[in-house]
């Protein structure tokens, strides 16, 4: 019976209230730590899961759909802990160890909340964000993974923490590195290097000018979420990256549809689960 109570789990994929070790963080009578040694109150005002729920690795794609859709396809035993404002989450294993995949919304905003609540509130260490991007590298192309070493900043998010300069957004090295390795094994088509997070996915026509553009300095694609990411990251000592699937081209034009991105590329999800 304590080995099948050692994950949280039993071998069925049932949570096991009896087991308070999922995530070492976890106290049954209390929520996690937050900055400072303070506690946030669990359920969170956005997340229903109770504690032990989550693990204290995460997957965050910004489609609640493509959370169910990996919940389903990728991890034994999956259970549904979180449906508020139908960002859906849940936990599963991935080769027999515990991995939670929650939706995030788009934009900086909505995943600033998530990664907030779900660190500060239960005690997640771990957290990769699957979504997709949109190339502005001539090289870059569709389909290609991008591993996002860094985060250029088309926000006022990070502004918001009130630092006294310009803070730059970057991946954990070990989580990147790890990435980078098993693409090169499984001889993935892939990209490292700054992505552009941006808050309009539409761009006025008047806004556009003809200066120095991001691709001039090497940013190889634009996307909505990762500089929030990074940044709440670093301020609680936790391990982001994003893993990113180009779904179309600023150059060619070509693009993917709204189906492929909810239910194809799989290669980002294997890459993810297999660096948790």
């Amino acid at each position: 019976m304590e080995k099948e109570r050692k994950s949280g789990y039993n071998r069925i994929g049932s949570y096991d209230p009896f087991n308070q070790n999922l995530n070492e963080n976890h106290d049954p009578d209390r929520s996690c730590p937050g900055k400072g040694g303070t506690y946030m109150n669990t359920p969170t005002p956005h997340i229903a899961a109770k504690q032990g729920e989550i693990a204290p690795s995460i997957l965050l794609p910004g489609d609640p759909l493509r959370a169910k859709f990996i919940a389903e396809n990728f991890l034994a035993g999956a259970k549904q802990f979180n449906a508020t404002r139908n960002m859906f989450g849940y936990t599963g294993f991935y080769r027999d160890k515990p991995v939670s995949v929650m939706g995030t919304g788009m934009g900086c905003p909505s995943i600033g909340i998530y990664t907030h609540e779900l660190i500060e509130g239960y005690g997640v260490k771990t957290l990769i964000r699957v979504g997709t991007t949109g190339a502005i590298s001539e090289d870059v192309h569709i389909r290609d993974l991008v591993f996002a070493m860094g985060a250029c900043a088309q926000t006022n998010y990070v502004r918001e923490f009130g630092l006294p300069g310009d803070f730059a957004p970057i991946a954990d090295f070990g989580l990147l590195i790890k990435a980078v390795f098993h693409a090169e094994q499984e001889n993935l088509p892939y990209h490292v290097g700054n992505v552009l997070t941006s808050d309009l996915f539409y761009e006025p026509e008047k806004k556009k000018h003809d200066g120095l553009q991001f691709a001039d300095m090497g940013v190889l694609a634009v996307e909505m979420e990762t500089a929030a990411l990074y940044a709440n990251a670093a301020l609680a000592k936790a391990r982001a990256l994003s893993i990113l699937t180009v779904s179309d081209s600023m150059v060619t034009g070509e693009k993917t549809t709204a189906e492929e991105r909810e239910t194809s590329f799989a290669d980002m999800i294997h890459v993810a689960l297999e660096i948790v």
